[in-house]
């Protein structure tokens, strides 16, 4: 829960012009792009589709496994919304059906 406030602080704190307080080149080296969860879900799922592990790997990197975790599911329901309705049918029927299991 800590690392949640402290990403929070990090979101929150006012920016700096990238010089030091002596006027001096600050020597911070660029941040990396932010991916959020669902950027990282839907890249991570869509590689593991097209089994592209080097995507994969580095989607895994961009938000922290539970984040990864969530995201995941969260397609994962939404994907069975949709092929529900698309279809006429339960999600569970659906659920089911994508994972090879027989119908109940």
């Amino acid at each position: 829960m800590s690392s949640m406030f402290g990403r929070l602080r990090r979101i929150w704190a006012p920016k700096t012009s990238g010089r030091s307080t002596e006027g001096q080149p600050s020597t911070r080296r660029p941040e990396k792009p932010r991916h959020n969860l669902f950027e990282a879900a839907a890249a991570y799922v869509s590689a593991c589709a097209e089994d592209d592990q080097d995507q994969i790997d580095e989607a895994a990197t961009w938000v922290s496994p539970e984040a990864l975790s969530f995201g995941v599911t969260e397609l994962a329901c939404r994907a069975v919304i949709a092929l529900a309705r698309e279809r006429d049918e339960s999600p569970q029927a659906v659920a089911r059906t994508l994972l090879g299991l027989p119908a109940m």
